[in-house]
């Protein structure tokens, strides 16, 4: 019995272990921070993560990469659903040029290169002061909240490609979190 009773705890530590080693490989957000000024409700963030070997080959083959980050503010109410006040989303692009041997990210109409992929990765990954609502959207004395998504989106790749990675859990970059804001005065 004492044997039984072991193994399964074993068996826990590994799925627990096993679980920390698959979210290692996914994207993580860190030092979220909301903040109001003039213009309204402004988020900033960083997106920990780094490419999996076979997104990082497809990249150096000239397929481009598109990551998404989306952010919607809502207002709680209790006698209904919840009320969503903003939605805002940015989209940058990533792509290698083999001529030259540089990265270019692509962020609207704006293009900026850089020599190595960890440099245009850091381009990507730390948003600052974006905003996301405006202030005559938050209520005074609610109880509002941000639901802030960061993905590799899948979708803008070539089709063959969406094709092929079907199933493959390396290309599913992607992490959610959800911040409260109490007081938005």
């Amino acid at each position: 019995m004492a044997w039984r009773r072991g193994l399964a705890w074993l068996v826990v530590a590994l799925l627990v272990l096993l679980a920390g080693v698959a979210r290692a490989d996914g994207v993580e957000l860190r030092g979220i921070e909301v903040g109001r000024n003039d213009d309204g409700l402004v988020i900033g963030f960083s997106a920990a993560f780094e490419l999996p070997r076979s997104v990082e080959d497809a990249l150096m083959k000239g397929v481009p990469l598109h990551f998404v980050a989306e952010a919607s503010t809502w207002r709680s109410r209790w006698y209904w659903r919840d009320q969503r006040i903003a939605r805002q989303s940015r989209t940058w692009r990533l792509a290698y040029q083999p001529l030259t041997r540089r990265y270019r990210v692509t962020f609207g109409s704006l293009n900026q290169q850089y020599e190595s992929l960890g440099d245009a990765l850091a381009a990507i990954q730390r948003v600052s002061r974006w905003k996301i609502a405006d202030g005559s959207q938050l209520e005074r004395g609610e109880r509002h909240y941000i639901e802030l998504a960061f993905r590799l989106d899948t979708t803008q790749l070539p089709r063959p490609f969406q094709i092929g990675i079907g199933g493959q859990a390396e290309w599913n970059l992607s992490a959610e979190s959800t911040v409260v804001i109490e007081d938005p005065t």
